[in-house]
């Protein structure tokens, strides 16, 4: 019966909770725990407030791959500026490779709390697994293997319920914004939207929906020719997107409150995903510790191919080269030796003197920062009707989607401005 109600579940699955989930990765787990931790509860109402911001950007980005079959990049690539692609693309790969590396020492150190041998044969082995899965297996099967890494989510969801939690403060700090005029406060807001909206995840969507046509025979190759869709497609991808940023934010509002709950109020700064993990076992004991780190896991092995393959998606657009999940490593070459070579750099701050917390923080500051000029972008794509013909933006994306760029450069102005 479980099984079944799985299946029928994972049917609906689409790009749009892929990518939602895959937002919630370890170094997002990292950034949420620290919010807790330094904020408490105060910062809390970031994860409701950004819930629609959220939807009309990633709806854009997966309309955009729909109804034109080419990624971002291609679309930037043909119709603007090539200069700000590449220096796009750039500053992309940098915060991607960052993440990257701190998404599989988080991996590797949960995956220590759970059977205790050497954290460098644990790196090693999810490195491997992970670039074995994303280069060698066809892209139908890979979406499959993708949903059951999926369902470790409600690991983050059984756990803050394990521990005491005054609801109606935390409803209270759900609906109420609170600002603090601080240059730590404001670091964080911008790493919160950075971590929640951000520039990976809009490449990774257009092209997965792209995918999705490709593997459905709407359409031959990415990139050409005009796909086949309909207006239940448009639904559907709708849907899959407004489902896949609930879920996005419900983690982050349950990863919040349980760091809040556990490390509240202790100013620890850096936290790492394993950070939190342990820390819970003082308060909810040794299965609450597993039990996060199997969703520090599973998630780690859902996003750490968004990351590598968003990167892979945008390089090989810009440089023309072939692309796509759906092509074999003889077919597409470039396209992954980027992936791997992402996954390799990556990995290798692991084995040096720097802290990969420190720098995974900054890479989230850098999303945030990297995202007003690339959310102008993509609204200047979603409203132009000789890219998007008749799927233009309405008059809410517009709404939602130029409120959330001035919300971002503000913060952004405002950063520059504290230094």
């Amino acid at each position: 019966m479980l099984r079944n109600f799985y299946n029928r579940l994972s049917k609906s699955f689409g790009p749009g909770v892929i990518t939602g989930i895959a937002d919630d990765d370890p170094s997002g787990i990292a950034t949420y725990g620290q919010t807790g931790a330094l904020f408490g509860f105060s910062q809390l109402w970031l994860a409701l407030y950004a819930f629609p911001f959220m939807v009309a950007v990633q709806e854009m980005c997966a309309r955009i791959g729909m109804t034109t079959g080419k990624g971002l990049a291609q679309i930037i690539k043909l119709h603007y500026s090539k200069k700000v692609l590449f220096i796009i693309v750039l500053l992309l790969c940098c915060a991607n490779i960052f993440n990257i590396g701190a998404d599989l020492s988080a991996m590797s150190a949960s995956a220590q709390l759970i059977i205790n041998i050497p954290f460098y044969a644990w790196l090693i082995f999810l490195t491997a697994i992970t670039l074995i899965l994303e280069v060698t297996i066809a892209y139908p099967t890979y979406v499959k293997v993708l949903k059951y890494f999926s369902m470790t989510i409600l690991a983050y969801i059984v756990t803050a319920f394990l521990i005491h939690q005054n609801w109606k403060e935390v409803g209270l700090a759900a609906i109420i914004p609170h600002f603090e005029w601080s240059k730590m406060y404001l670091l964080n807001i911008i790493a919160m939207l950075g971590t929640t909206i951000s520039p990976y995840l809009f490449f990774w969507q257009a092209d997965e929906e792209v995918e999705e046509e490709i593997s459905s025979g709407k359409l031959r190759m990415m990139g050409k020719g005009a796909p086949k869709f309909t207006k239940t497609d448009i639904a559907q991808m709708r849907s899959d997107t407004a489902v896949g940023m609930f879920v996005s934010n419900l983690l982050t509002f349950f990863i919040i409150i349980t760091s809040a709950a556990t490390l509240g109020g202790t100013n620890a700064e850096n936290i790492s995903a394993t950070y939190l993990a342990e820390a819970l076992r003082p308060l909810a004991g040794d299965y609450a510790t597993i039990l996060f780190a199997f969703g520090i896991i599973g998630t780690g092995m859902l996003a750490v191919p968004v990351l590598a393959g968003s990167a892979a998606y945008a390089v090989a657009e810009a440089l023309g080269w072939k692309e796509g999940l759906g092509k074999t490593f003889a077919q597409a070459k470039g396209f992954y030796s980027i992936i791997i070579l992402a996954t390799i750099i990556g990995i290798s701050f692991s084995f040096t003197t720097i802290d990969p917390m420190l720098v995974l923080y900054y890479s989230a500051i850098l999303n945030g920062l990297l995202a007003p000029p690339l959310l102008m972008i993509i609204l200047l794509i979603a409203n132009n009707k000789n890219i998007l013909g008749k799927y233009t933006n309405s008059k809410l994306s517009n709404i939602f989607g130029i409120t959330i760029t001035i919300i971002m450069s503000i913060a952004t102005i405002l950063f520059f401005w504290t230094l």
